[in-house]
């Protein structure tokens, strides 16, 4: 079981035959691309809709983490003095985000009760690399020791 939602979503896709390394908050010094970074609690909110009753002290709280996964890939490389071709896997990021989109999560620790893919930015070429950000919604209960640390 992962420790974290990141952790969590890099068990995911790990899982599947994408051939792309997945890193929590950041990749190492020198990774070659294409790569996918999360990045967990961008915001967190209440989840309205799944909260009981607010007098029970003991009562589970409902949550939506919204996570970012970046993935990051090489756009063109050279194939003579002034040519080059597109190495840009397309199609990827869109696999990606359906392999997130209403899966359970089983790994994270939290019960998770949805998971919502809610939005793809894809990024203009800098230094020869093209972002495609996938913005996550997570609903999940909030764990006690997100509060009160052990």
């Amino acid at each position: 079981m992962a420790a974290t939602t990141s952790g969590a979503i890099k068990a995911r896709l790990e899982s599947l035959a994408f051939g792309v390394p997945v890193f929590r908050d950041g990749p190492r010094e020198g990774q070659a691309c294409p790569f996918v970074v999360v990045t967990e609690a961008e915001s967190i909110g209440m989840d309205t809709r799944g909260n009981g009753d607010f007098g029970d002290p003991d009562a589970a709280i409902q949550i939506v983490e919204t996570v970012t996964v970046d993935l990051v890939q090489t756009a063109r490389s050279k194939t003579g003095g002034a040519t080059a071709r597109n190495t840009e896997r397309y199609g990827l990021a869109e696999a990606i985000a359906h392999a997130l989109h209403g899966h359970a999560l089983p790994a994270h620790p939290a019960k998770v009760t949805a998971v919502r893919v809610v939005d793809l930015d894809r990024f203009p070429i800098a230094d020869n690399r093209v972002r495609t950000s996938i913005t996550v919604e997570i609903h999940r209960e909030l764990l006690a020791e997100e509060v009160t640390p052990a």
